[in-house]
């Protein structure tokens, strides 16, 4: 397709912001149709050190900066395995670093970005409808949309955006489905004070619980606490979204100790539909960004980094000129990586490989192993920050150290995500 001259983006997250600040950048007519509406907490609040040069590009890394909690690294807690710490240190020359934000300030900061590069912004919900087979496209702005928008000239947009997230306004219309991944999950989270801080200062823990797993984000003056189960789980644990929350920081080993004192500063948020992404996206006329493309996990963070990540693949295959293909399969690739590095995680194998390494170093005694060990970390490292995410050779290391080393510790079956 030709790279085009307006672009009509539809939601005002953070990867339609970002996808809008880009084309603005290259001073393509830019409408986002914002209808405002937003829940008071977001999923994603913690960033991976790959968000960074995003930042950077952006010229919003210093302000990022002012409204968020710095990020040395993520700790993974185990009752029954050893627990891993580890910092972003290894992975330069890469951004040895990341932010925990909050995300309804974050996401404000993204949209007064995109209005500063010229980006108009409608404060309205638009309507989009299906388009005759003579416009050459699929779907199409309805007359009262277009009417808000004066820039597009009463004219159909070159392009586009589905950027509704979940919603996935454009694939319902066009019954676009959904591939579901192998856990059915939901998610319970809420805003703390006097939560016991992880330390070093801004450091993410992720705990393994009873069944399913559970993660505390530092944000400045509060801790974000969220657990994330199965369905059955769930109902176990109450009947309403605060019950349930509430009754896992209390019966969780990992985490009631931690949980002493604390006091809830917000309601309580449930976010469902876990591990899926869209059969199609894009087509005639239009695109999907962000979690309206797919959503991989919560586990590891990459969430928002995927949404903007998006954003930039679709804005280089515009800028090129080249078939949406190009972006589709790109962003699939980004997707697949994240989906296979989670799976080490939930089924176990990353825990016993851990604990393989634990063992090499408390010998002590053998040079190659301690250089095997250092080698590891790197590229779990380099994995889990999304520096070497899709890296053939990162990827396939892991592969080949949990065949060779695992044997004589825990099977991950016995460590395990249930």
């Amino acid at each position: 397709m030709k790279s085009p001259q307006s672009v009509a983006i539809v939601g005002a997250g953070p990867a339609a912001s970002t996808l809008a600040a880009l084309l603005a950048q290259r001073g393509v007519r830019t409408v986002v149709f914002d209808d405002g509406k937003r829940p008071e907490l977001l999923v994603g609040e913690s960033l991976i050190p790959a968000v960074v040069p995003l930042l950077r590009r952006l010229g919003i890394e210093e302000r990022t900066a002012a409204i968020s909690q710095w990020k040395p690294g993520v700790s993974f807690l185990h009752g029954e395995a050893t627990p891993i710490h580890f910092n972003f240190a290894p992975i330069a020359p890469w951004p040895t670093y990341a932010y925990n934000v909050d995300r309804r300030k974050f996401d404000e900061l993204l949209k007064a970005r995109a209005q500063e590069l010229g980006a108009v912004f409608v404060s309205c919900r638009a309507g989009v409808v299906k388009a005759g087979a003579a416009t050459g496209r699929q779907l199409a702005l309805d007359e009262a949309s277009l009417a808000e928008a004066p820039s597009l000239q009463n004219k159909q947009p070159d392009l586009l955006v589905d950027a509704t997230g979940r919603s996935r306004l454009f694939a319902r219309l066009l019954q676009v489905g959904a591939r579901r991944g192998g856990r059915d999950d939901v998610a319970y989270f809420a805003h703390y004070e006097g939560f016991a801080m992880p330390e070093p200062a801004g450091q993410v823990l992720i705990a393994r619980l009873d069944q399913g797993w559970s993660w505390r984000i530092p944000l400045p003056g509060k801790l974000s606490v969220g657990i994330v189960i199965n369905k059955e789980r769930a109902r176990q644990l109450g009947g309403t979204a605060e019950e349930r929350l509430e009754k896992a920081l209390q019966v969780e080993p990992l985490m009631a100790e931690a949980a002493r004192g604390a006091r809830r500063v917000s309601p309580v948020a449930a976010y469902t539909n876990y591990q899926w992404v869209s059969d199609g996206s894009s087509g005639p006329g239009w695109a999907a960004v962000g979690d309206a493309f797919g959503f991989v996990d919560p586990m590891l963070s990459s969430g928002l980094f995927l949404a903007m990540e998006s954003a930039a693949q679709l804005d280089a295959a515009l800028q090129k000129g080249t078939l949406l293909k190009s972006y589709d399969q790109e962003m699939r690739r980004w997707y697949g990586a994240w989906n296979e590095l989670i799976g080490y995680f939930y089924d176990g194998r990353l825990f016993s490989l851990y604990e393989a390494g634990h063992q090499m170093r408390q010998k002590r005694t053998n040079p190659v192993q301690h250089a095997i060990d250092r080698i590891l970390i790197k590229h779990i490292a380099g994995l889990t920050s999304g520096a070497s995410t899709r890296s053939i050779r990162s990827r396939w290391l892991l592969k080949a150290a949990v065949g060779l080393l695992i044997h004589k510790v825990k099977a991950p079956q016995e460590l395990a995500i249930r």
